[in-house]
């Protein structure tokens, strides 16, 4: 397989539609792409039912390009990152991978266009976000969510803003930002460092006021960043967790127990924002953020450092902040629900509360006049009348002679 047939394969591909999210090569599966979160077999001219493992393995030195450090990457650690452009038309997030002797790829597709606060329509506290000067922000959420999206229209309202120097650590360089009113450099690891953590030491030395950091990977790299946070610069990065109280606990749980009560202090001092995602199915088709904000007050600082009890838990401080502009999971469901974005269903099952969104759906089925249980009209199934079933009334007992007196 030459590059001009690698470039058609992928062309077909991105042909299925405009919300392909991934394209996917597995020995034995026909190329799939992934369309809001459903795998679906694309139709090639000529045909390839199933790929064997010769050709996912072509496909793999093409998009590798020859470069030894992924080869090398490849054969020692079983896995590689890199990234691949068509020219004018798409940019991707490669992974390959080997499995059961054999090696699958997974490319995601980049959005070339800069995201806005406006065009995502992210709620306005997100300007706040934006304009905050120290600290560490953490993106939070599953594979495939939209950190990096976000992550991306915020440092975009910067480069609107600010007349600041940004340097962004990235595995690849996803969105490339134009040179506005805020100096960019954007650098991708493998080509321009080897590691997030010695990628985030140099930074330091480099002026910067804003480090973008693609991800928290390990210990090392949790703590530069919380050093960079605390002499004068703004970190924002992400980390694989579903809300904001796993987030801190991720965070403590790479550090041995007696650290943890430094760690604490120092992450209660920096942290400015955590901002969790989960991806909703939309009603009228393709998916819905579900944002969860937390910033920072004594409330959440004393949290941190003394830890979650009842009544001081971070949901529980968020959902008092609420308008302040913070959210749960559960309000963001009973928003886009009340929209009609997405389904009761889908509502209930993204929630982290249940009970409390079956609550806020019934409350709101009540004001729109519509029926909000089907358990009306009860009454006692049987085959005899309820009279008929009753028993016969007796008599009352005749009362007893030592309650009276002869005369």
């Amino acid at each position: 397989m030459r590059r001009l047939e690698l470039d058609y394969l992928l062309e077909c591909m991105l042909a299925m539609g405009n919300d392909v999210s991934d394209l996917n090569f597995t020995v034995d599966k026909p190329p799939q792409v992934e369309v809001n979160g459903v795998l679906t077999p694309v139709a090639i001219d000529p045909p390839i039912t199933s790929l064997t493992p010769f050709q996912t393995e072509l496909v793999a030195l093409n998009l590798m390009g020859g470069n030894r450090r992924l080869i090398q990457d490849l054969l020692k650690t079983g896995s590689c990152d890199t990234s691949y452009s068509l020219v004018d038309k798409a940019r991707f997030r490669v992974n390959i991978f080997s499995q059961r002797g054999n090696y699958s790829l997974v490319l995601r597709k980049l959005n070339t266009l800069i995201p806005t606060l406006a065009s995502m329509k992210l709620p306005a506290i997100f300007g706040e976000v934006a304009k905050e000067k120290t600290g560490l922000v953490l993106v939070t959420g599953a594979t495939g969510s939209g950190k990096t999206t976000t992550l991306a229209a915020i440092l975009n309202e910067v480069n609107e803003t600010k007349p600041v120097h940004v340097i962004t650590l990235e595995d690849p360089v996803e969105f490339i930002h134009p040179q506005k009113k805020a100096t960019f450099n954007q650098r991708e690891m493998g080509n321009d460092f080897d590691s997030f953590s010695n990628g985030l030491r140099a930074a330091l030395r480099q002026a910067p006021k804003i480090i973008l950091v693609g991800e928290m990977r390990d210990r090392n790299t949790v703590e530069i960043g919380l050093s960079a946070a605390e002499t004068g610069h703004l970190v924002l990065s992400t980390l694989h967790t579903i809300d904001a109280g796993q987030t801190i606990n991720r965070i403590l749980g790479m550090f041995d127990l007696e650290e943890q009560k430094q760690i604490r202090m120092r992450l209660a001092d920096t942290l400015r924002w955590i901002i969790s995602q989960r991806l909703a199915p939309k009603i009228t088709g393709g998916r819905h953020a579900l944002i969860e904000v937390m910033g920072s007050n004594l409330r959440t600082q004393e949290s941190i450092q003394m830890g979650e009890v009842e009544g001081k838990t971070f949901y529980e401080i968020i959902e008092s902040s609420y308008p302040f502009g913070w959210r749960t999971f559960d309000h963001a469901c009973l928003e886009a629900f009340d929209q009609n974005i997405i389904s009761e269903e889908s509502a209930i099952l993204y929630a982290s509360r249940r009970g409390v969104v079956t609550r806020g759906i019934d409350q709101m089925k009540k004001q729109r006049g519509e029926i909000s249980s089907h358990l009306n009209r009860l009454q006692l199934k049987s085959d005899a009348p309820l009279a008929a079933q009753a028993p016969p009334p007796t008599a009352p007992p005749p009362p007893s002679s030592r309650f009276f007196k002869l005369k």
